[in-house]
C-alpha cells in the first residue's frame, strides 16, 4: 500500500497532532506515513489582529486546497479552526477521541483569575475568551496574543501580559501543563466548538483512505463536535461573534451548552438542551433556535454590523 501523505501546519502543536495520526495510521496499514507541512495564512500573518484577517478557515485553507490538488491525501486539523461550511470534494472522515475541552489561565505570578489584580493584562487572541472572561470579570485589560502555543508563553515569560489564556488540550499535548495557574471552569469560559478534539480531512471520494481513517473515529466525540458545530452553523458562527459550545455524553444521553456574548462582555445568553447522540445536529439546531428565541437574532445582528451594547 502507498504511504499516506498527511498535510499538517508546522507549529509544534500542528505537528504532535500530525505524528500521532501517523503512529496510529502505521498500526493499522504498517506503512509509514509522510508528514507534509504546508504553511497557512493563520501561520503567515502572525502579527496581524484575527480582526483583520478573519478567522475563518484561517489555519486549514491552503491545507484543504491540497487536498483538493491531490498534493496530501488527509489534513489533520484542531476541530475548532475547521469552519462548518465545508469544501465540495472534502469531508471531515474522523474526529479521534476528544481531549481536554477546557480553557486554561497561566499567570506570571501564579494567580487564578479571581485573583489576578484589578486591570490585570490578559492576552488572548480568541474573541471568545475576552468576552467570556470581561463576563467574569469587567476590570481586565484584554490584550491581542498571536503565535503559536510556545511564543505565547515566552511573551506571558517576558512580562507582556499579567496572564494568558490557552486550551488546556494543547498544553497537556505539549507537556506544558505545570505552567498552568487555573483550569477555567465550565461556567466561566464554555469551549468553542470542536475545542479539544482533532479531526482528519479527506476527499469525499477517496474511499481506500476513507475506509483506513474511519478505524480512527470516536462515535462519543463526534457526536458532541456535530452538536456543537450545527449550534455555531445555527447561529451564524462564520461572523465575529463570541460563541461558546460544549457537547457531552453522560449515561448515554448528548449533553449540549451553549453561549453568546457581546463582544464587550455585558451581555451573556446561555442555553441548554439534551437527546440522544444519534440526534447531535437536530439538538445544535434546536438550540441555536432557543438562543435566537431568547435575543441572540439581536445580539447577533448587532455585533456582526460593529456595534456594541
Amino acid at each position: 500500500m502507498k504511504p499516506l501523505r498527511i498535510g499538517s501546519r508546522g507549529s509544534a502543536l500542528a505537528l504532535w497532532q500530525a505524528r500521532s495520526i501517523a503512529r496510529a495510521l502505521r498500526e493499522i496499514s504498517g506503512a509509514e506515513p509522510e508528514i507534509v507541512i504546508i504553511k497557512t495564512s493563520g501561520d503567515k500573518f502572525q502579527q496581524t489582529s484575527f480582526s483583520q484577517i478573519g478567522t475563518k478557515g484561517v489555519f486549514i485553507k491552503e491545507l484543504e486546497d491540497a487536498l483538493l490538488d491531490e498534493r496530501i491525501d488527509l489534513a489533520v486539523h484542531s476541530m475548532k479552526d475547521v469552519p462548518t461550511e465545508m469544501p465540495d470534494g472534502l469531508t471531515i472522515a474522523a474526529i479521534g477521541k476528544r481531549e481536554d475541552v477546557r480553557d486554561a489561565l497561566l499567570s506570571s505570578s501564579g494567580a487564578t483569575l479571581a485573583s489576578l489584580p484589578q486591570g490585570a493584562r490578559v492576552g488572548t487572541s480568541s474573541l471568545r475568551r475576552q468576552s467570556q472572561l470581561l463576563y467574569a470579570r469587567r476590570d481586565l485589560r484584554m490584550l491581542e496574543l498571536r503565535g503559536n502555543v510556545d511564543t505565547r508563553v515566552e511573551k506571558l515569560k517576558r512580562g507582556d501580559y499579567d496572564a494568558i489564556v490557552l486550551a488546556k488540550a494543547g498544553l497537556d499535548r505539549l507537556g506544558l501543563s505545570a505552567k498552568i495557574s487555573e483550569v477555567l471552569p465550565h461556567e466561566v469560559s464554555l469551549p468553542a466548538a470542536g475545542q479539544g478534539a482533532i479531526g482528519i480531512e479527506a476527499r469525499a471520494g477517496d474511499a481506500v483512505t476513507l475506509r483506513i481513517l474511519e478505524r480512527l473515529e470516536d462515535a462519543e466525540s463526534r457526536s458532541a463536535v456535530t452538536a456543537e458545530r450545527s449550534a455555531l452553523a445555527g447561529l451564524g458562527g462564520g461572523c465575529q461573534v463570541p460563541i461558546g459550545a460544549w457537547g457531552r455524553i453522560e449515561n448515554g444521553t448528548l449533553l449540549l451548552d451553549v453561549a453568546v456574548l457581546s463582544a464587550d462582555g455585558a451581555q451573556r445568553l446561555w442555553e441548554k438542551d439534551s437527546g440522544s447522540p444519534r440526534e447531535a445536529e437536530v439538538i445544535g439546531r434546536r438550540i441555536a433556535q432557543k438562543l435566537r428565541d431568547g435575543g441572540a437574532a439581536a445580539l447577533l445582528d448587532r455585533e456582526s454590523r460593529g456595534t456594541r451594547a
